[in-house]
């Protein structure tokens, strides 16, 4: 069956930014004292809010961060994102299936509004995404791993949560998509897959999405227990 909405989570699923942030994260914390791999970032903030980055350091490595972490993070990200980021191989296709099939869908990202905007437009997505339709960790109380962002979208676009699917590549994410009562499909084509084991269902490109989707014939989908 057709969801009514579909919910696109944007790193790593709308644009292939997860190797530019993380990188940069660790780079980052690493100066600061706070010696962190690319697969640490990968493992620890995947997904998360920039005040969850603050909160666990603080409070596993005893590290205050200082009080323009932030500002200079997104420097880094958004010099990494002008110079190379692109959308992920296969979504703009997605996302063509889904307006010939008549169905709605927005982005709902842990990432600020400057952040999702300077993705979107880097890779020409912004097109298919008016303002109207972007959600961000900034317009609610608590991020991923709560449901807040994903309810929040959702009674924006009038759908009941039980009417709407997920599109997401992180455990937290995951998490917080199936707290808010939704379906959540996982992608996982650079998270390992037993990270997103509470999906609802799996699968690693993108051309599967719009069967699992309901959207298109049949084309090799995978499920949870086929990867």
């Amino acid at each position: 069956m057709k969801p009514e909405l579909v919910v696109f989570d944007n790193d790593g699923v709308l644009v292939d930014s997860e190797p530019i942030a993380n990188r940069a994260l660790a780079g980052l914390l690493t100066e600061l004292g706070v010696p962190t791999s690319y697969e640490d970032s990968l493992r620890d903030y995947l997904g998360g809010t920039m005040a969850r980055v603050h909160t666990i350091v603080r409070e596993r490595d005893g590290v205050t961060l200082p009080a323009d972490f932030d500002h200079v993070y997104h420097e880094r990200v958004f010099a990494g994102f002008r110079a190379e980021l692109e959308a992920v191989v296969g979504v703009a296709d997605v996302l063509a299936a889904l307006d010939r099939a008549g169905v709605a869908y927005c982005l709902a990202s842990s990432g600020t509004h400057e952040r999702i905007r300077l993705a979107l437009t880097r890779t020409g997505l912004i097109r298919h995404f008016p303002e109207s339709v972007l959600f961000s960790s900034q317009d609610v109380a608590q991020g991923k791993p709560a449901p807040d962002l994903f309810l929040h979208a959702a009674a924006t676009m009038g759908v009941d949560p039980a009417r709407c699917v997920v599109i997401e590549d992180s455990p937290l994410g995951v998490q917080a998509a199936r707290a808010a009562g939704m379906t959540v499909y996982g992608y996982a084509a650079m998270t390992p897959p037993e990270r997103l084991a509470d999906a609802d269902s799996l699968f690693k490109d993108m051309a599967d999405l719009p069967e699992l989707l309901g959207i298109r014939g049949a084309s090799g989908g995978l499920s949870a227990q086929g990867i």
